[in-house]
């Protein structure tokens, strides 16, 4: 009886994660690392996260904190294998003007390309966004900083979802993610655009003690 690559790599990360999970949380670093690395676990990792939440509320931060520092090592692994061959592998399928429109698209808002896939849960393709940061040379600690930035985000907020509502209405999100993908990712970026907007204009304000043209008033108009 053949099995299929697909099928032997789901039965080692389902082996991986029934080794790994009872260590507590060597247990949950070492899961982060295969799944950002390497195989994705059968569970995804903010369902790992939340087994571990579950069990201790009072070590959530901590969870969020390995779980993200640990899938952005883990997603150097992609990175440089992008880095390392990449470019020729997407010249042989694409011209070199169209790769080198890609490279500029992508040098424009890089951080924001890296850190957004990073928070959304599967099916989102996250590994594609890290193998083109390789491709395109995105330098090693701006891209770990928005990898680990985009999972922690997504670690913290299913958690705390957890904390305060339990863990059958994360269910019933993730699930209405995936039944209604297109529309929420539509809602997903505009919620974080709109998060995006306000800390830059706070940052904008303390640093200069300005407002952005639109927010500023007209001046009054003198009468002769």
């Amino acid at each position: 009886m053949k099995i299929s690559p697909l099928s032997f790599v789901h039965k080692v990360s389902a082996a991986l994660f029934v080794v790994l999970k009872p260590l507590g949380i060597w247990g949950l670093a070492g899961l982060a690392l295969i799944d950002s690395a390497f195989i994705p676990i059968p569970v995804s990792m903010d369902g790992v996260v939340i087994g571990y939440v579950v069990s201790a509320h009072k070590k959530f931060l901590l969870y969020c904190l390995v779980a993200a520092a640990t899938s952005a090592l883990g997603s150097l692994v992609p990175y440089y294998v992008g880095r390392a061959g990449g470019e020729l592998f997407l010249l042989q399928r694409i011209n070199r003007e169209r790769y080198e429109r890609m490279r500029d698209r992508f040098e424009s808002q890089e951080f924001l390309a890296i850190m957004i896939p990073s928070m959304l849960p599967p099916p989102t393709p996250v590994k594609l966004f890290q193998f083109a940061a390789g491709v395109f040379e995105m330098r090693p600690l701006p891209y770990v900083l928005a990898v680990f930035t985009g999972k922690f985000t997504q670690f913290l907020v299913c958690s705390l979802i957890t904390i305060f509502f339990g863990p059958a209405i994360f269910h019933s999100l993730l699930r209405t993610f995936h039944e209604h993908l297109a529309v929420a990712l539509f809602a997903t970026g505009i919620l974080i655009l709109a998060i995006v907007f306000w800390v830059v204009r706070k940052i904008f304000d303390r640093r200069s003690n300005l407002r952005f043209p639109v927010e500023e008033e007209p001046d009054d108009e003198t009468t002769p």
